[in-house]
């Protein structure tokens, strides 16, 4: 059964308990939930645990999914959900941590139809930037190293990495624009 275009019929199919159904939404959106949730936790171990926890739940209370709510939009909500439940769980929120929290939830309460477009497009312009700002600035930004040990690592001074750093900063605001800043933020903690 071809579930594609019929969100209706899909979450109609989930209620009356469709293995069909369940099984076409895990193959549809489970590795991009994964990599949402992933921009989320940085740690592909607990991505995963996340979006799994996600499809038992659906499957468990899948009586009351509502099937004139998009079944996508509600699969990015719950992973959001469940990452703050487990963060909560396992840190106590300071004030910066909070405030981070409340700008991704902002993010993914206006963005949740292309969410997942903002992030492949992110991604993609970090991808076309030159060769060694692209590894300075990943380095930085998903491997948390500083100017000072990425300088030590790569054997060239700090100002290089800087220039580096504002460079990549510049394209990718120049070919992103504003609307990215807050999810270039939090995929990155920019």
């Amino acid at each position: 059964m071809d579930y594609t275009n019929n969100n209706y019929f899909l979450t109609k199919r989930l209620i009356k308990g469709d293995e069909k159904a369940y099984e076409y939404l895990m193959d549809a959106y489970y590795q991009r939930l994964c990599a949402y949730a992933y921009t989320l936790t940085s740690d592909h171990g607990k991505a995963e645990d996340i979006v799994q926890n996600v499809f038992v739940r659906v499957w468990t209370k899948r009586k009351k999914l509502n099937p004139n709510f998009l079944i996508k939009n509600f699969l990015y909500k719950s992973v959001y959900n469940e990452f703050i439940d487990e963060y909560r769980k396992n840190k106590s929120v300071l004030y910066l941590e909070k405030k981070y929290l409340e700008a991704i939830d902002i993010v993914v309460e206006k963005e949740e139809d292309n969410l997942e477009e903002i992030i492949r497009l992110v991604n993609l312009e970090i991808n076309n930037l030159p060769t060694k700002c692209r590894h300075i600035f990943l380095l930085n930004k998903k491997e948390g190293l500083t100017h000072t040990e990425i300088a030590d690592h790569l054997g060239i001074s700090t100002k290089t990495i800087e220039a580096h750093m504002t460079r990549a900063f510049k394209i990718l605001e120049k070919k992103l624009g504003h609307k990215y800043e807050t999810i270039f933020f939090l995929m990155y903690n920019a």
